[in-house]
Parts: C-alpha cells; structure tokens; sequence
C-alpha cells in the first residue's frame, strides 16, 4: 500500500514576516504564530511540493508530533492541504474543508452528480457540491469503470483501489445510497446543479467574478459587433418629452402586463411601431472606456458591469415598412441591417418560435436575442452565462413593459434553438448565439 503524500494547495503561498507564517490562497488567509521549529519546517517543506507522512513526521521530531498532528487538522479544515497516492490526487478549489473520507463499508457507486473532465493528462472528477476535486492518472482511471455500479470497495482488488476510494469519498463524488428518493435531490438534472452551485459564490471553485481571465491573452471586444454589410433601415425616433407626459403609469403597466401571443394580421404591427419598442428597451443611450480598456455601454436595462452583450436579431414576417427577413439591430445607430433574405434557415427560426408559442399561424415578428459571449466572459470567470440570463431576463422585462404601454401584444418564449440561428445568420455559435426569443405584434 502506497503512502499518503500532501502539499500545501497548489494556488496557495507561503510567507514569512515578524514572526508570523501566513498561508494565503483564494480560500482566504491563514496566519500561524509560535509555531515550533519543526512545525515550521515541516509547513515549509509542504509548500515546495508533495512530501510523504514518514518524512513529514522525522521533519517535526516526536516530540512535536502531537502539535503538528493539530496543525494538520487546521489546514485540513481550511482547505488548505492537497493529498496524493496511487496516481489519484485530492485537490482543493474552493473554500471549505478537504480531507480524504472514510472508506465506506457498503457499496458505493459514482454520484449521479459527478462530473469528469479530461485536461494536461488527468482526468478531474468533481461534484458541484464539494470544494475539492480529485484528479486521476491513466492508471488509476480504470478505478471509474469499476464504481459506474454499486460496488463494494473491499470487491476493487487492490489495498491502492480503497486510498482512491478515500479520495474519491473526500471530494463528495460518491453516492451510498439512492440520490433521488426525495424531490430536494431528484429535482436537480446534474447541469442544473453544476451552473447553481458554481455560479452563486466561489465556495466550490476557486476564481470567481471579474478575474479577467483573458485579459493577458486576447483584446477585449468592442461594444458593437462588426456591420453586415447589407441594407440598412433607418428607424424612426420617439418624443420621449412626449411620452412622459402621455404614458400610462408604471403601475398601471405592471398590473396589465401579460403574455399576448395572438396578432391583428388584417393590421400588422407598423415599423414605427418596433422602432419605438426597440429605442425605448434597448437602443445604445452612451459609450465609455473603463479604466480596464473594456468599451462600455449604457442602455435602458440594466447590464452587469456594462458590458451589454446582448443584441436584437427581428425575424421580420409581416411588419408594414420593411421587408421579411432576419435583421439585426443597431444599437448605436438606431437602425435595421439586413442579415439574411428569407430562405429556409430564415423559415426554422418562425416555425420554432410559433411551436413554441403553439400558435396556428405565424406571429408578426420574432426577436431573437443573442450574446456576444466574448463581452463577458473576458472579464468574468465561472458566472459568465449565468449572467447573460440575468440580462435575458431584464431585457424581457423592459420589452414587455414598453410593448405594454405601447398596446402590442408581447409574449417571451421558453426555448429556441442556438443551431438554427447559426444557419440563419452564418454567426459562430461559440462567439454570439441566441439565448432568447419573443414574439411581438399588433395585439389581435
């Protein structure tokens, strides 16, 4: 049977000053005052690299075994401390306490929850619910073909399969037991859970908000997308003097606002019409430079870090002014480009917008929202997308409301389909793709 290795965390740093030896990593700060000299070389052999319990223990001297023992439960606890043997690693990303577990003495089998990711020649598997992961080398990989099914850890047959196991049961990976017994656990699809957990703080991974992950490798994208080159609209521009003074209430507009799929097509909706809703919801009010570089935008929603990704693609059907097709927005101009005649890519996007809506007949306009995920995602780590929905959403809120006060019928749809767009309007799904879609028109 293999020994035990350990290390201090791998994105942790060891320093001196005054006397005080602090471990500082993205868990938070530890300082440790009158350590003992062995204590204080063992914890700087620690931070060199991984080091074996033997010599851990000859490092302290017996007579401070009792402390050191202590000391490691600290850094246990904190998250501080990486484990290896046998070709697996415990590894802490987050903030919470990481320590190898038990080794169950009932079946176990991998957590519906696991997940397992392959990169620099390991395998990482991880639950959305632990601060830690464990990474595996090829020759311990087999170990997960074994727990696909209940088994028994004593049935793995080999004493280095039950230290995996240890590390396996450490990183919350394994279940012991049904996971879907009650409606708090079967709830959660795996992915749902994953986006949940990670999304909402850095407790279960380690870099988390505006770390700009990219800012050293890419430059960050300019606030408008290229142009398309093809026929451009001019849209008429409200009196917003005039509206404050003749728009009906915001509370009066909360309380009738609903979800209104049914068009007038004997009188369609009007381009004067969809340029008020578009100036008034999403028209580009500002620009400026943040002192990251970054182009910023100011829009009439609200936008984490004003990046402003999201953009507006109107699939034209039956509007008096303008012409079927798919079209684009333009923010700062305040105008329509023609991305695509119709053509059958152009057709997908209605027919999935009217199955979604169950309509019998094609809705007026559909506006198909989409990212340009490079706007956020250069400057925010692991809560990318899960912003871009909360603008999704905001945007949602602010069309309805205008569309409302308008008298158009407003109705968002629960789901389209990214690849068809990408046909439609020859984006790269991966740098801009559609993450929402509404149908608007004249109300019927």
């Amino acid at each position: 049977m293999g020994e035990t290795k350990l290390r201090l965390r791998r994105d942790a740093e060891l320093t001196e000053s005054g006397g005080e030896l602090r471990i500082s990593s993205p868990a938070g700060s530890l300082g440790l005052r009158g350590l003992d000299d062995g204590s204080a070389a063992a914890l700087r052999v620690l931070a060199e690299g991984d080091v074996g319990e033997t010599a851990l223990a000859a490092t302290v001297g017996e007579a401070g075994l009792l402390r050191w023992n202590l000391l490691m439960r600290r850094l246990a606890r904190a998250g501080l401390l990486e484990y290896a043997v046998a070709g697996a690693r415990l590894r802490p990303v987050g903030a919470g306490s990481v320590e190898p577990g038990p080794v169950p003495d009932t079946p176990v089998r991998l957590s519906r929850f696991a997940v397992v990711t392959a990169g620099d020649g390991v395998l990482t598997v991880r639950s959305p619910r632990s601060p830690a992961v464990v990474e595996l080398s090829p020759a311990a990989c087999a170990l997960l073909g074994a727990l696909s099914d209940w088994t028994a850890p004593a049935d793995l047959g080999t004493p280095s399969a039950g230290q995996v196991v240890r590390l396996l049961a450490g990183a919350g990976v394994l279940a012991t037991g049904p996971e879907d017994d009650d409606l708090a656990a079967a709830q959660w699809h795996p992915r749902d859970l994953w986006l949940h957990a990670h999304t909402r703080g850095p407790r279960f991974t380690g870099r988390y908000g505006g770390t700009y992950p990219f800012g050293s490798r890419f430059e960050p994208l300019p606030a408008a997308p290229p142009a398309f080159g093809g026929e451009r609209v001019e849209l008429p521009r409200p009196d917003l003097e005039l509206l404050a003074k003749t728009d009906p209430s915001l509370t009066d507009v909360l309380e009738r606002r609903r979800s209104l799929r049914e068009h007038d097509d004997e009188a369609p909706i009007t381009l004067a019409q969809l340029g008020e809703l578009l100036y008034r919801s999403a028209r580009r009010r500002a620009a400026f430079i943040s002192p990251d570089g970054q182009e910023l935008a100011d829009r009439p929603y609200p936008s984490g870090g004003s990046v402003q990704e999201l953009e507006i693609y109107p699939v034209i059907v039956s509007c008096q002014g303008i012409e079927p097709g798919l079209w684009h927005y333009d923010t700062a101009g305040h105008a329509l480009e023609l991305v695509a005649a119709p053509s059958p890519a152009v057709r997908a996007l209605v027919e999935r917008a009217r199955s979604a809506a169950q309509l019998t007949r094609d809705p007026q306009v559909v506006l198909t929202v989409t990212a340009r995920f490079g706007r956020v995602m250069w400057k925010y780590e692991t809560i990318g997308y899960s912003l871009v929905l909360k603008h999704v959403g905001v945007l949602y809120q602010t069309l309805y409301l205008v569309g409302t006060a308008m008298d158009l019928a407003v109705c968002a749809l629960g789901g389209g389909d990214a690849a068809d767009f990408a046909r439609a309007s020859g984006l790269d799904y991966l740098a801009e793709g559609s993450v929402g879609e509404l149908i608007i028109g004249s109300r019927g």
